[in-house]
This record gives C-alpha cells, sequence and structure tokens, in this order.
C-alpha cells in the first residue's frame, strides 16, 4: 500500500475515532488527548523536526552547486534563474492572495498550537535583521531555519566562487549527508500514519465537526490557487508571445501523466519529447532547461507554501503581520528551489515555512491527510511551470 493512502487511512480513521469522541463520550476527550493523541502527535511533530534542518541545508547547498556552467549552458542558467525566480513569485503570491480572500482556515474557534504564542511585534526591518546568521553552527544546533538557509545559500554561493578540485571534498560530504538525511526521512515516513491518526484525532476530538469543513474549503481553495496560476503561465507566454495554445495542446501528454504519477520526474520524458518534436523548441535549450527546472523549481510548491501558511495562520487564529507575511514569503520561495526527490518533501518544506513564520506545525496532520488529493494537480503546475518557462526562454532566443 502507498504511503499516501496509508496517511489518508489515518486521516479518516482519526477524523471518525475524535468525531466518535466528541458525540458519543465526551467526558473521556480530555483524558485520551491527555495521555494518548497529545503525545503521540508531538512526538511524531519532533522527530520530523529532527531532519528538517539537515535536509534543507544539504539539498540548498546541492542545488546551488548545480547551478556551475559554462558557455551556452551558463548562457541559459544566467538567463533561466531570474525568469524562475520572477514566476515562482507570481506563484507564492496566487497562493497568498486566494487564501486571503477566501479565508478557508477562518472561523474555527479554540485551536492554539504548541508554537501559536503571542510575541513583541517586529518590523519588517527589525525582522531582517534578525535572519542574518552570525554563527551558521548556532543557526544549525538552534534550528534557525531562516538562518540555515541564509547560511546554506552563502556556502553553496563560494563553493561556486573556488575552484572545482578544493570544492569537491566539501561537496561530496554534502551530497552523503544528504544521502543520510534522505534515508532517515524514509525511516520517519514510516511512522506518518499513525502521526496523522494521533494529530486529527487530537483536533477532531477537541473541535467537533467545524475543522472537517475547514479541510473541504482547504482543498477548493488550493485547487483555486493553481488553476489561477496556470491561468497566468498563458497570459505570461501570450505576452511574450509564446504561443500558448500550441504550448497546452503539445505538451497535454506530460501534463496527464505529471498528474496521473504525480511525479514530476516520470512526467520529464514525455515532457522533453513533446516540447521538441510537437512545440518545435531547440532541442539544445529543451535538453538543458527541462531537467534543469524539474530539479529545482516546483510552482506547486510555491502556490501551496503562501497558501497553507496563511490557512494555518487563520486555522490557529495567528495574527497577520507584516513580519508574518515576509517570513512566509522568503521561506517559501527558498524552500521552493530545493533540490528535487526528497519522499515526503511536501510535509518537510511544509514544516519548515511554518517554523520559521512560527506557525503551529500542529496542521501539518490536516494537509498531510489531505495531501494527495492535490498533489496531482501541485505536479501538473510543476511541469507546465518548467516547460512554459524553457518556452519563453525559446523565444527570447530566437528574437536575439
Amino acid at each position: 500500500m502507498k504511503l499516501s493512502t496509508k496517511i489518508l487511512i489515518g486521516l479518516v480513521s482519526g477524523i471518525a475515532v475524535g468525531l466518535l469522541l466528541n458525540l458519543l463520550f465526551p467526558s473521556a476527550v480530555k483524558p485520551v488527548d491527555t495521555y494518548f493523541f497529545s503525545p503521540v502527535g508531538q512526538a511524531f511533530i519532533r522527530i520530523i523536526q529532527f531532519i528538517v534542518v539537515p535536509v534543507v541545508f544539504a539539498s540548498l547547498i546541492i542545488g546551488l552547486t548545480s547551478l556551475k556552467g559554462t558557455g551556452k549552458v551558463g548562457a541559459y542558467t544566467v538567463k533561466l534563474v531570474p525568469l524562475y525566480i520572477v514566476t515562482s513569485i507570481i506563484a507564492l503570491g496566487a497562493g497568498l492572495l486566494v487564501a486571503a480572500i477566501l479565508k478557508p482556515g477562518a472561523g474555527v474557534s479554540g485551536l492554539q498550537g504548541a508554537e501559536a504564542k503571542a510575541e513583541k511585534s517586529q518590523s519588517i526591518l527589525e525582522w531582517l535583521v534578525s535572519i542574518v546568521p552570525m554563527n551558521p553552527f548556532e543557526a544549525l544546533a538552534e534550528a534557525n531555519l531562516l538562518q540555515v538557509i541564509i547560511s546554506a545559500i552563502l556556502i553553496g554561493a563560494a563553493i561556486n566562487m573556488i575552484s572545482a578540485e578544493k570544492g569537491r571534498p566539501f561537496v561530496s560530504f554534502i551530497e552523503s549527508l544528504y544521502a543520510i538525511t534522505e534515508k532517515i526521512l524514509q525511516i520517519i515516513l514510516k511512522a506518518a500514519p499513525v502521526g496523522v491518526f494521533a494529530l486529527i484525532a487530537s483536533v477532531t476530538a477537541t473541535q467537533g465537526l467545524d475543522i472537517i469543513s475547514k479541510l473541504g474549503l482547504y482543498v477548493i481553495g488550493l485547487l483555486l490557487a493553481i488553476f489561477l496560476m496556470i491561468g497566468l503561465y498563458a497570459l505570461i507566454l501570450l505576452a511574450a508571445g509564446a504561443r500558448p495554445k500550441a504550448f497546452f495542446q503539445s505538451l497535454s501528454p506530460a501534463f496527464i501523466l505529471a498528474f496521473g504519477t504525480a511525479s514530476s520526474n516520470a512526467a520529464l520524458p514525455v515532457a522533453m519529447e513533446n516540447i521538441q518534436e510537437r512545440y518545435k523548441m531547440n532541442k539544445m535549450l529543451a535538453s538543458f532547461a527541462l531537467p534543469f527546472g524539474t530539479a529545482v523549481k516546483r510552482d506547486g510548491a510555491a502556490v501551496f507554501q503562501g497558501f497553507n501558511a496563511l490557512f494555518v495562520a487563520q486555522l490557529f487564529d495567528v495574527a497577520i503581520t507584516p513580519s508574518l507575511i515576509a517570513a512566509v514569503f522568503i521561506s517559501a520561495l527558498l524552500v521552493s528551489f530545493s533540490t528535487a526527490g526528497v519522499p515526503g518533501a511536501g510535509i518537510i518544506m511544509m514544516t519548515t515555512v511554518l517554523a520559521a513564520a512560527n506557525l503551529p506545525l500542529e496542521a501539518i496532520a490536516m494537509v498531510a491527510g489531505v495531501d494527495r488529493l492535490t498533489d496531482g494537480f501541485r505536479t501538473s503546475l510543476n511541469v507546465i511551470g518548467n516547460a512554459a518557462n524553457a518556452a519563453i526562454l525559446n523565444r527570447w532566443e530566437k528574437s536575439e
């Protein structure tokens, strides 16, 4: 049985058990939650947090060092990276916008998260200063994720500036660290169905039916944000003169495969064949841009992170302050460029952004439980985004 199926079973079972306790045995809710649901759920969150920092640190350095290139490939990279950043910002903004308008998490009273504590309000300038690391080892030890991300960016950039001979030993160490953390993550995720069961049972037992309606609205809202970004890509392609109708028709087999498999890697060979043979893109550009984009750019993740962060803030009645928006925006944008291919990456990156914005990690259970319902749509957006950015660059290359 697939992990996503097991997690979904954990979610449904948790909802059922929690509601039964809430409706039929209300006097048993507090002791069962105190001595079973809450401890098991918190243990799962702690073990997830255990792996977040090494995964983010290693994946960012590997992703940055992979950008090093020369000649035509280097020229493509220089043009693609700014394009990736701009379109990822648009995708992140789409998620934030839909969540702000729809308010899928608003209206649930009484929810409290371990991290949802009132703090002294910071200005954006104070917050920006606070994320600059004084000591990279301190940032790693304290799991200060934004400082870890900035440290990883500086290290990755420095590696690209020195000779390959000098940088290779450290890169090999980071690659080994990444492989080890990936294996640890596979072990941890075996416990995900139990962790999700305990967390969602705790919420439904204490909150009742209110939380269920929020999950339905969450799924609908996230899908709206995804389709909004697809529509924006059509407009961007039109503005760039990159033939949006031909683009979507030519690559429809790849988009459908991405939806069915929920894997950008699985759809990559078909996307490359479609874009070269049917869309008639420059083969050298296609053979570089699509694999590169698959590795480092995920618009589906950007939409998801923006939408999800506001959903969680609304759900736990956390004030939407400028510093919170800045934390979500910067952390979500950076982690959306992390190296692809980590099993359970959605949960890991969700943890990263929520922690960076000081939002309750308990919401992981709800989002992880319905993740598979939107995963195919997010993956299709990943493939659409990567191919669209390549098509825009292809158009620019022709006009030069």
